[in-house]
């Protein structure tokens, strides 16, 4: 068995990275703890590379990166936070407008960090990083029938919560 070369982990690293960076960030909230996470993942496969196969290497990153996660947060429970992208202007052009989306965003940014956590992150990796749920079954290690289970868990549970088409 040979392990990964210097171009397979270069390639891998540069395919995986941001996508493993954001898999991190939707457990975390934390943009900084998740490339520090994800540094460290990417340290482990190369000190271990003469027994990492190709083949099996994004998988095997997940996990690395979520048995890292979990070391670091200790059983702490998980809060999602997003950057509030809306200006707090006060000359906006119809406050009102201004003022219901901000409330759904709200809404929205607690519904989704009330997801199950399964859940939360299949939606998250098929709605942000706009992965297939084969691509999100294989990163994961799932089946894709598995992805679609949790994908339908979340649509039904925003869909209450939000009262709104997702």
């Amino acid at each position: 068995m040979t392990g990964l070369s210097q171009d397979e982990f270069d390639r891998i690293f540069i395919e995986c990275y941001a996508r493993l960076k954001n898999f991190i960030y939707y457990k975390t909230g934390d943009m900084q703890v998740s490339e520090d996470i994800v540094q460290d993942t990417f340290m482990k496969v190369w000190e271990r590379r003469e027994t990492v196969r190709f083949t099996t290497v994004k998988p095997l990153l997940y996990k690395i990166a979520n048995n890292i996660f979990l070391n670091r947060v200790d059983h702490e429970k998980v809060i999602l936070k997003f950057a509030n992208d809306y200006s707090n202007s006060e000359y906006s052009t119809a406050p009102d407008y201004d003022m219901e989306m901000r409330e759904f965003d709200e809404r929205l940014q607690k519904s989704i960090s009330a997801l199950d956590e399964k859940c939360r992150i299949v939606f998250l990796m098929n709605r942000i990083d706009d992965l297939t749920y084969r691509e999100i079954a294989v990163n994961l290690g799932l089946s894709q029938k598995a992805v679609e289970k949790r994908m339908g868990k979340a649509l039904a549970f925003l869909k209450e919560r939000l009262d709104v088409k997702i």
